[in-house]
């Protein structure tokens, strides 16, 4: 869903990239008003109410994603879509580093190659623009501090979503307005259908956050930042063959660089998979001999010395 969005931002190109953001921020909040009507779910309310550090989160997540919404809007509607895809390919290399830095997660020797690998990917961009590429590397941050906030205030994802969204309702509204009362909106000048596109602007927004925030509280920082190079893939082809932006030798470099970082965390998060799996089995094959060898004590004693020991303190040091 988000490697589609640049299609939808595209036909809102004659809004300016702020008032889509606050019919985003604005219907957003209608859109999981009505999601939590209908699942009668508000017994989060009253405890969040409660916690003032976990309400000090929901603002800087709301903060966060601000900032990330209205630069990928004006990005994609300035002609920098391949450079916003870019940004999410970064973003897993962030996330991994974030969960090193404050989660203290630790890192196989894979992973610390494909961060190192990311690092010169970004010079190589840079020297090729001959600049910085700050929309990226500012999609990426923002998005990869959203991803750890998120993951620091543990709610769920349309629970999460509905406590940002009310933060950013009264400013979003309040700019709505302000652009009505100058004869600026587009809401009600661009016709019905832009009008029913910028209010789906909540359907849009919410069904893909909710995803990601149900994930976010149940899945590792750095297997979520691996996996989220999926929609940047779908925005990078859009960008090259829709959009038809330009890839000079350069950019294919370093885009090159951080797809072969990506291609490391699959490889090492597979080949992670496959070992814990072995392991796994492993330890319940060490259980079943350790209640084997039980049984047989139960029935008498033994002509030697019982290995159940040995194999109990075995299994305890193969379980992950």
């Amino acid at each position: 869903m988000w490697g589609l969005l640049p299609l939808y931002w595209h036909l809102l190109q004659s809004s300016g990239a702020i008032e889509i953001l606050a019919h985003r921020m604005a219907w957003s909040m209608a859109a999981v008003g009505l999601a939590l009507l209908a699942l009668r779910r508000w017994s989060w309310v009253r405890p969040l109410l409660r916690q003032p550090k976990k309400l000090a989160l929901v603002t800087v997540a709301a903060a966060v994603i601000s900032v990330n919404w209205g630069l990928y809007i004006w990005s994609v509607n300035s002609g920098h879509v391949v450079e916003a895809a870019l940004g999410y390919f970064i973003n897993p290399l962030v996330s991994i580093a974030f969960g090193v830095l404050v989660l203290r997660e630790r890192l196989r020797r894979a992973q610390w190659a494909a961060v190192g690998v990311g690092v010169v990917a970004v010079a190589v961009l840079t020297a090729g623009y001959g600049k910085l590429p700050w929309i990226a590397l500012t999609l990426a941050f923002s998005f990869g501090t959203y991803s750890l906030v998120k993951k620091q205030l543990g709610l769920d994802g349309l629970e999460s979503l509905a406590a940002e969204s009310t933060i950013q309702f009264l400013p979003a509204l309040g700019f709505l307005v302000f652009l009505g009362a100058r004869g600026e909106s587009t809401f009600a000048s661009g016709g019905v259908g832009h009008a029913l596109l910028l209010a789906g602007c909540g359907i849009a927004t919410a069904l893909p956050l909710i995803c990601f925030g149900a994930s976010a509280v149940r899945l590792p920082l750095s297997t979520l930042g691996m996996l989220q190079y999926l929609a940047p893939t779908l925005q990078f082809l859009l960008g090259l063959f829709v959009f038809h932006e330009s890839m000079p030798p350069e950019r294919w470099a370093g885009f090159a660089l951080v797809w072969l970082a990506l291609a490391l965390l699959t490889w090492d998060a597979l080949r992670t998979a496959r070992t814990g799996r072995a392991e796994l089995a492993a330890a319940r094959a060490g259980h079943a001999a350790v209640r084997a060898n039980d049984g047989d004590d139960a029935d008498g004693p033994s002509d030697g010395p019982s290995e159940g020991p040995d194999i109990r303190e075995s299994l305890s040091e193969s379980r992950p």
